[in-house]
């Protein structure tokens, strides 16, 4: 049995990836493929859905600068949402810009078959190889990218469930808790809290 893909007859619902050296491990695996490190990278920066991400052309995003954003349509919610660059999504923007010289109207994530996007199931596929090949345990898929980002926002920055309710464009706090999953070893581990 494969180690990140559920049981027969399981429930599909993926997991975020939790360990930062985790994320750091797949960004150096992606390190010599820039659209999917750039892919990787604005996923778990942005928290969007991938078939959004999927959406985007080269132009739209080409000559952002760190801290700029740009306006996206949601294509499930029909909401409209934000699109930010950081840092590290500059700098792998720039590596894919330099690297793979694409024209303004090229989509960002090109499919390797043919002139469109990636597709959604294509990003699937891609992200359980990632997390399989390094040997990280669960169930992971094209929502893992959206739900890294809302779990290292809670447990490393401790953003609040209402304020990524927010980003997620989720209807209340209690659908992102429901969302992001929380472990039981999470909720035990406050039982050591001393009052």
């Amino acid at each position: 049995m494969r180690q990140n893909h559920p049981q027969k007859g399981a429930k599909t619902c993926v997991d975020p990836i939790r360990n930062p050296k985790d994320i750091e491990a797949i960004r150096r695996l992606l390190k010599e493929r820039p659209r999917d490190q750039l892919l990787f990278t604005l996923g778990i920066n942005n928290g969007l859905r991938v078939c959004d991400l999927m959406k985007l052309t080269v132009g739209q995003i080409r000559d952002l600068k760190v801290g700029q954003t740009i306006q996206i349509k949601e294509s499930k919610t029909g909401k409209m949402n934000v699109l930010a660059v950081n840092k590290k999504t500059h700098r792998a923007l720039q590596n894919y810009l330099k690297k793979i010289l694409p024209e303004d109207e090229d989509p960002l994530f090109p499919s390797q078959k043919g002139g469109g996007p990636l597709q959604t199931q294509r990003v699937q596929k891609m992200i359980k190889e990632w997390t399989r090949a390094i040997a990280l345990k669960g169930n992971y898929g094209a929502h893992t990218l959206r739900k890294t980002f809302g779990y290292i926002q809670r447990t490393v920055y401790g953003v609040s469930f209402e304020v990524i309710c927010k980003r997620y464009n989720h209807s209340s706090p209690a659908v992102t808790m429901r969302y992001l999953g929380i472990e039981d070893k999470e909720v035990n581990n406050i039982l050591k809290n001393e009052i």
